[in-house]
């Protein structure tokens, strides 16, 4: 059964003492607030990783993910952090595919395929961003460019292992320009996502696959799009970033 998600992205934001009296208000906000269930995921700058891992040990509710890892298990690559490194910090889930890795350093479909391994190989469940530019969504061709990005960087893993991916759907239009996909817009795409994987896969695995929509949700359009039946949750860039913003998102799957 697929789990409700709501995910915080910081981005290259917060200093180190900055971000854990941020994770600290959210902790505590959410020890009474979850009640529908469902996961709350913090993935901050690695400089937070292993501090947040045990300041969010009293919280079940509540799991630490970092915002990249490289390919390559270790060795001469200067600045780079290993899965290995993450999982130690305490770390369960890793952003993995996100428009701004992809646009800014290049990342492609095929090297995102051997972080996607590498993050597997050492029990870290990557949440994979999908989705569409603005010029590709104009052209009418983002539904073939969100099949290339599950085929390319996913199909190759067996049923078990797809199993621990959390997909995340960022229209890239809507990522910090203020613009937001309608609920119906978004969940025509998080539909044509399941679908897919549906092909691959079989139903059961992906009825079992949480979805999460990236692209600029927010408290006042959370509940609309949370509503949507293909849409499990959010992967959260700038409400992220103040708690109270963030707990009214996470308050929208209490009911």
């Amino acid at each position: 059964m697929r789990k409700n998600i709501v995910a915080g992205n910081w981005k290259m934001n917060l200093d180190y003492e900055q971000g854990l009296s941020l994770f600290s208000e959210i902790v505590n906000m959410v020890k009474d607030e979850v009640r529908g269930g469902q996961e709350v995921v913090v993935c901050s700058p690695f400089i937070h990783l292993a501090s947040l891992s045990k300041l969010g040990a009293s919280a079940p509710h509540v799991s630490i993910g970092a915002q990249n890892i490289s390919q390559e298990p270790s060795g001469a690559f200067t600045g780079e952090i290993s899965a290995t490194q993450v999982k130690s910090t305490g770390a369960s889930y890793v952003i993995l595919g996100h428009s701004e890795r992809r646009a800014y350093f290049g990342e492609t479909d095929e090297l995102l395929a051997k972080k996607v391994d590498a993050a597997l190989a050492h029990d870290l469940f990557p949440i994979f961003c999908i989705g569409e530019t603005k010029e590709e969504r104009e052209s009418g061709a983002f539904y073939d460019v969100i099949k290339r990005q599950l085929t390319k960087a996913l199909f190759h893993l067996d049923a078990a292992a797809f199993g621990k991916i959390v997909l995340a759907y960022e229209p890239v239009w809507a990522i910090g320009t203020g613009l937001t996909a309608t609920p119906e817009q978004a969940q025509e795409v998080h539909a044509f996502i399941r679908q897919t994987l549906a092909e691959q896969y079989g139903q059961e695995v992906a009825d079992n696959c949480s979805i999460l929509y990236g692209g600029s949700a927010n408290p006042s359009n959370a509940q609309s799009l949370f509503s949507q039946p293909d849409i499990d949750g959010g992967l959260i860039g700038g409400a992220s970033l103040k708690s109270r913003d963030f707990l009214q998102i996470i308050n929208v799957f209490n009911g």
